[in-house]
């Protein structure tokens, strides 16, 4: 019997970005503090590089076990993996003794849609 589980597609709309495109309004207080705290996270060579590994994985999700490899110890993976979870950008699951991580689909599309507003008038 497998453990496989189908997770539905989101749809575009169906997303809630975290904050509006840059060049729509000015952002509020609150949603300035969510959106510094997601660049904040990635703004570290270490997590950009853990955050680019989990969200190129195939399958969309990695354990903890095929991405520790970007040059610093394992308990300083695991360190930046927590902040990148308490930032909101990843999710995670034990799985016996290894942890599998996965970006949540909503974090890349709203991150996206803050930055495309000013991508496109630039």
């Amino acid at each position: 019997m497998s453990n496989v589980k189908v997770l539905p597609l989101l749809e575009p709309d169906a997303v809630a970005a975290c904050c509006p495109p840059l060049n729509e309004r000015p952002m509020s207080a609150e949603e300035a503090e969510v959106a510094s705290k997601m660049f904040r996270a990635l703004g570290d060579p270490v997590r950009l590089r853990l955050f680019s590994a989990v969200a190129s994985h195939e399958g969309g999700e990695a354990c903890v076990c095929d991405i520790s490899d970007v040059g610093v110890s394992q308990p300083t993976v695991s360190h930046h993996l927590k902040k990148l979870k308490e930032a909101g950008l990843l999710s995670s699951e034990r799985r016996g003794t290894w942890v599998y991580y996965r970006v949540e689909p909503s974090v890349l599309a709203a991150m996206g849609a803050l930055l495309a507003g000013a991508a496109e008038t630039a």
